[in-house]
């Protein structure tokens, strides 16, 4: 139930006898079922933040039928996307308690909920509760769980499978735009957000794929990444002290508590087989009380994990590293999403409507963003490279663009600039390995919880103070300069505590872990 040194994801130099047990690895791990997850979290990322990308069409109809202010009507989709990610570690309870399936379940009828809703709207500020709260809360309870299945199930690969299943962003961003456009212009944008909450419900079928692990087949994947992370806790070691000297929470006190729960679930069931000669209203008063009890126990259990989580003893903030990483995903998130925002009214400032309706720009970084992702994810996974250096390069690239961009006044000079943005922030695909690295398998779900939340929060507000600056100085130039540096200050935090820098080795293959 709670945490062990082995689930936070270092390694104290005591695992000889753990690493000599022989090793029988499940063959969907890196492979068979994974891929199932793998296109499974592919479509999540097309039906929930591919719509999210594509929500200037509506945003244009809103504006048509409720004449209300800009700034006003575009909470409405900051509202869905910021919440989106910011319901994170809060979601991440659900998945302790219920399961990435049940969770991304209930998610996906949530968010169909919302769209449908939303369809009768009769002022701005209904959207705001069905579509920007509504939806995307359901959009929360299916994102966390499509990235954590595909963390659970790879190891060799596992930024080529968050690489690959990110892609779904960018591809998102095309078919919903296109599909919107079409459904509004065909049908009105009330029936198009009718249409696309039934297409939402897709997202339910998403979930079931997400068929979770055995405990032992988890524990197994703990035993071979033990075995080869004997340096990792070097690196980290002054995180591992803090760990230390918090101490871990008492694995008696959970056998206890386990025992306790198993007696109480014994006596209901000795009492119900006892009671057969009862009336079957007792019997079934029984079968209720014992249902009861296991869900208790079941929510105990989640809640205990995830409460330790975040303020028990072996709490992920006593990672130093994880503290300076939730910094800077605060300042990270609305440097790319500024782009999207506001690029088009660049274009219209430097007179390139023309070339813009041919190849629009934010087409660029949607198209080299997928790209981006994708090979960044196979280069991560090279024996001779650190996800940690890549991931830093990346960043670095991505704040110079930012910073460069309001100097380019042509068309060929943003594009290129564009084009370094989509490839750069390609290293999304790599924030789930890295975390993963940084806390262990079984804490990723709470830690990268409360990343997408600090991200939630820096695309909440990021676009509205851009805004703000513009109606300032009347200039988009500040806007990106400000972002820039406030992502550089981020990336400081990066570099001024432990990190991760070198590269776990590869796993032992199947004979090696057997003898």
């Amino acid at each position: 139930m709670y945490a062990s040194r082995e689930d936070i994801g270092y390694d104290f130099g005591d695992d000889s006898k753990v690493g000599s047990k022989p090793i029988k690895p499940n063959p969907n791990i890196d492979g068979g079922w994974a891929w199932m997850i793998v296109l499974s979290s592919f479509l999540v990322h097309i039906l929930i933040m591919g719509s999210q990308m594509a929500l200037g069409i509506l945003n244009m109809e809103w504006l048509e039928e409720f004449n209300q202010s800009r700034g006003l009507t575009a909470w409405v989709s900051s509202l869905s996307m910021g919440i989106t990610l910011i319901v994170g570690p809060f979601i991440g309870l659900f998945i302790s308690m219920c399961g990435c399936r049940t969770t991304a379940i209930v998610g996906g009828i949530l968010n169909a909920l919302g769209w449908i809703l939303s369809a009768y709207a009769s002022n701005v500020h209904y959207l705001f509760l069905t579509f920007g709260v509504t939806a995307g809360i359901g959009s929360g309870m299916v994102y966390l769980p499509a990235v954590v299945m595909v963390g659970q199930y790879f190891q060799k690969r596992r930024a080529l499978a968050q690489g690959l299943s990110t892609t779904g962003t960018g591809f998102g961003a095309f078919l919903m735009t296109a599909l919107l456009k079409y459904l509004c212009t065909e049908f009105g944008w009330r029936n198009a957000m009718f249409i696309q909450g039934a297409i939402s419900l897709n997202l339910c079928v998403c979930g079931a794929l997400m068929r979770p692990l055995s405990p032992k087949d988890l524990s197994e994947k703990y035993v071979v990444r033990s075995d080869s992370e004997e340096n990792r806790a070097k690196a980290l070691s002054h995180s591992t002290e803090t760990i230390k000297s918090n101490g871990v929470l008492d694995e008696e006190a959970e056998k206890k508590e386990e025992a306790a729960n198993e007696e109480v679930l014994g006596s209901v069931q000795h009492i119900e087989i006892g009671g057969k000669s009862g009336s079957g209203r007792s019997m079934y008063g029984l079968r209720i009380l014992k249902t009861v009890s296991q869900l208790t126990v079941t929510v105990r259990k989640g809640f205990a994990l995830w409460y330790s989580s975040y303020f028990g003893a072996a709490s992920l903030f006593t990672n130093r590293v994880f503290v300076a990483f939730i910094i800077w995903a605060l300042f990270a998130y609305s440097s790319f999403v500024i782009p999207f925002i506001h690029l088009p009214e660049i274009v219209k400032q430097y007179n390139l409507s023309r070339q813009d309706n041919v190849f629009p720009l934010t087409s660029i970084i949607a198209i080299v963003h997928i790209f981006g992702k994708v090979i960044l994810g196979i280069i991560s996974d090279l024996p001779c490279i650190s996800t940690w250096n890549v991931f830093l390069l990346a960043n670095f690239t991505l704040v110079t663009c930012i910073l460069t961009l309001p100097l380019m006044q042509t068309y060929v000079g943003l594009a290129v600039v564009c084009a370094l943005i989509g490839f750069s922030s390609g290293y999304f695909s790599l924030m789930p390995v890295v975390t993963e690295d940084l806390v262990g398998t079984k804490h990723l779900a709470n830690a990268y919880g409360i990343i997408i939340c600090a991200n939630g929060i820096s695309a909440l507000f990021g676009p509205p103070f851009a805004g703000w600056i513009y109606d300032i100085t009347q200039k988009y130039d500040f806007s990106f300069y400000i972002a820039g540096l406030l992502y550089t200050v981020g990336i400081i935090f990066l570099l001024i505590q432990p990190c991760i820098q070198k590269k776990r080795p590869r796993e032992k293959s199947t004979e090696e872990a057997q003898v």
